[in-house]
C-alpha cells in the first residue's frame, strides 16, 4: 500500500477571495510581513502497488477528477 497526497491550488492568475480575506486579516492583526497567501486543498489516497506506479495513476486521477485544469494546478507526493 502506498500513501499519496495530492495538493490542489488555484493557478497564479486566478483570484482567490478567501485567501485574500485571510491575508487582509493577518495584516489587521499586525503581521505586515505577509506578502502572499494561497489557499488549497489536499487529498490523501491509499493506493495499491509500487510507489512510482501509484504516483503516476494518482496523477491521472488528479488531472481528470480532482483539479479543474482551467483554474487549478496540482502536485502529487508519495508519503511513504
Amino acid at each position: 500500500m502506498t500513501k499519496i497526497r495530492v495538493y490542489v491550488t488555484y493557478k497564479a492568475s486566478i483570484l482567490d477571495p478567501q485567501a485574500q480575506a485571510i491575508k487582509n486579516a493577518t495584516r489587521k492583526m499586525g503581521y505586515t510581513a505577509v506578502n502572499e497567501l494561497k489557499m488549497g486543498k489536499y487529498f490523501d489516497i491509499d493506493f495499491e502497488g509500487r510507489a512510482d506506479e501509484a504516483k503516476a495513476k494518482v496523477a491521472e486521477i488528479a488531472d481528470q477528477l480532482l483539479a479543474n485544469p482551467n483554474m487549478e494546478t496540482y502536485s502529487v507526493e508519495v508519503l511513504d
